[in-house]
């Protein structure tokens, strides 16, 4: 049967949270969870953050990353050369993550993805027409920032020049690792060998490795390839089911970059689409595709230990009736955290067994395996070996019979209890003519508002093959006719579309929404406000509204300090909106007050308590 609120409090699992704050709740209360002052929902085009905290912008777009000797400033008229690019911060921050240096919560280097370009904005001019030199910049501007950043008296900033800062993006020169390197659907004219590639881009959820290494994830990497119509080859199915396919681009690549021409270098998106390890340490570091994770719009790459010490990666494949992943590793997991550490595990990620989730009614689901000769998956239903079931694991998860999700995004597991939770953001194709229906772990037709759903694996063991599961939450307004919502408090402040997710070291769940431009502020979306993140107690079921971000914007990308008294959260596209029939971004933030008073940039929020006490508090 489903494990509820009432069972979920009743069973070990929650007694290891209430130990985190106490034997009761009214311990928790003393102890001060979510004790902050809820803020409204609002469409305010600024920062509207809980009153007991104060907040410094820290990292904007076109802000030097801090190599020395190369820090060129930010352009206010997006003059910065594709080469100025290429050291400053990128376009659109999305997922992060705080390593301390030496231990310390005072310093250490946030690590950041940069999910994708708004060319308008990038370029001076806009888009069109474009260039060479456009490409080159929005290549530049995605990818991945390592910067060094310390506490003052002032608050944080970053540190400038660092011996650690480093920009990674659509043309580093990177590593092919695992069971799919060097076979034939992984190799090009520029690559033979199928182990190079150049390039990271479309990356946005991550995960964080036990030995101190970043996992970012590669996700609408797809919309970046294209070619004449008239000379690319039908598209294979495999094609089709990834969206590598002519005239499916945002950006006309292809035409300046031949790298990025389906019609003459078919494999080339087969070499995107994975998760990237990279070392935050070690700026000459090269980083590595790990292919035995698994071929998809990687949205999330969590970590976590079996109860024998290996390692487990769960993914999301963010696109309507896509599916939940989980890796396990063959190799137990060296400890530590230093260098050694990271030597020692440099080669764990390349060799274990990749699973697809099955959510069965009644609260129960399995893992599939996702391996050549078991499953139905084998030649006879067009996988040729191993390297092509990672290659294309979309098509190997069809056909082992996962479970179809309304696009799984980022993935949290409580550090106590070893809850997982994964926000499923929405899909308002469920239940439609030619669509799949609704199930039991998606249970709404034209899920338009989203949810978080949990599983426990059984015996708390990640490396186990069945959990138990039931929904967070049903997100969306209730006073909206036939919302279908629930909560896992009645005075729980209501959301929409969830996407980012983080669990802090105090066991307190960190909510981000990423509601479409469009839609905010409009129709079953009118009372929610713009994008907004909140803090929720899985031990009470209470959910408190903690910053909603300015007009346009998505919040995502959340990191605590090992102190837990510092937060940093990214704020993208603001102002990504235009629907005044100007073309002007609907906000300016955070240069400027009134919209078209300044070019609006993604950036990394610092933020901490006025009294310095424990975030969430």
């Amino acid at each position: 049967m489903p494990f509820d609120r009432r069972q979920f409090l009743q069973s070990g699992a929650a007694a290891a949270v209430v130990a985190l704050v106490g034997e009761s709740r009214a311990a928790a209360v003393h102890d001060g969870r979510l004790g902050f002052t809820a803020v409204p929902a609002t469409l305010r085009d600024a920062v509207t953050l809980a009153p007991e905290y104060e907040m410094r912008v820290l990292y904007p777009w076109g802000s030097p990353t801090g190599v020395a000797g190369r820090m060129p400033a930010f352009a206010p008229d997006a003059s910065n050369s594709a080469a100025d690019q290429a050291l400053q911060a990128g376009m659109h921050h999305d997922g992060m993550h705080f390593f301390p240096l030496e231990g310390r919560a005072d310093r250490g280097l946030l690590v950041m993805n940069h999910e994708y370009t708004d060319d308008q904005l990038l370029h001076a001019g806009g888009a069109a027409p474009w260039n060479e030199e456009k490409v080159r910049k929005s290549l530049h501007a995605m990818g991945v920032s390592v910067i060094e950043a310390e506490l003052t008296d002032e608050g944080w900033r970053q540190v400038l020049p660092s011996r650690y800062a480093r920009r990674i993006h659509g043309a580093t020169p990177m590593r092919i690792a695992g069971p799919a390197a060097g076979t034939p659907l992984l190799r090009t004219a520029a690559d033979p060998a199928g182990k190079r590639v150049l390039g990271t881009f479309a990356n946005c959820a991550m995960g964080v490795t036990p030995w101190g290494t970043y996992l970012s994830c590669e996700e609408n990497f797809h919309v970046y390839f294209g070619g004449p119509r008239e000379t690319t080859a039908p598209p294979t199915e495999a094609q089709r089911r990834y969206g590598t396919v002519s005239g499916n681009s945002w950006t006309p690549y292809w035409r300046f970059e031949e790298r990025f021409d389906l019609s003459r270098h078919p494999h080339e998106s087969n070499r995107f689409g994975w998760v990237v390890e990279i070392d935050p340490f070690d700026p000459a570091s090269t980083p590595v595709k790990r292919t035995a994770l698994g071929r998809k719009r990687q949205e999330s790459a969590t970590c976590t230990l079996t109860r024998d010490g290996r390692l487990a990666v769960y993914m999301g494949d963010d696109s309507a009736f896509e599916y939940i992943y989980k890796f396990v590793s063959r190799d137990k997991v060296r400890p530590g955290n230093d260098a050694a550490a990271r030597v020692a595990n440099r080669d764990l990620l390349d060799e274990g067994r990749l699973f697809v989730a099955r959510f069965e009614a009644f609260g129960r689901g399995r893992w599939i395996e996702l391996c050549h000769g078991l499953n139905g998956i084998d030649a006879a239903s067009g996988f040729a070996d191993q390297a092509e079931v990672l290659i294309h694991a979309r098509l190997a998860a069809d056909i082992a019979g996962g479970t179809k999700m309304d696009r799984p995004e980022w993935i949290a597991v409580h550090p106590a209890t070893g809850e997982v939770y994964v926000t499923l953001t929405h899909n308002g194709a469920r239940g439609k003519p030619g669509a799949p229906p609704v199930d039991a772990a998606n249970p709404r037709a034209d899920n338009i508002f989203g949810g978080i759903l949990r599983w426990r694996e059984d015996r708390r063991d990640a490396g186990g093959t069945a959990f138990d599961w039931d929904h967070f939450a049903l997100a969306g307004d209730p006073a909206v006719p036939g919302s279908g919502t629930h909560y896992p408090s009645d005075d729980a402040d209501v959301f929409g579309c969830p996407d980012g997710l983080h669990i802090d070291g105090g066991g307190l769940l960190w909510i981000q929404t990423d509601m479409s431009g469009p839609a905010m502020g409009k129709g079953p979306m009118a009372a929610l406000g713009n994008n907004q993140m909140l803090c929720a107690d899985p031990a009470t079921g209470r959910i408190k509204r903690f910053l909603v971000g300015p007009s346009g914007c998505e919040i995502t990308g959340c990191t605590v300090a090992p102190d837990r008294r510092s937060l940093f959260v990214n704020i993208q596209h603001p102002g990504e909106t235009r629907e005044d029939g100007s073309g002007r971004p609907s906000s300016a933030w955070p240069d400027g007050t009134v919209p078209g008073s300044a070019r609006p940039r993604s950036a990394t929020l610092a933020i901490r308590r006025r009294d310095g006490g424990i975030v969430g508090t």
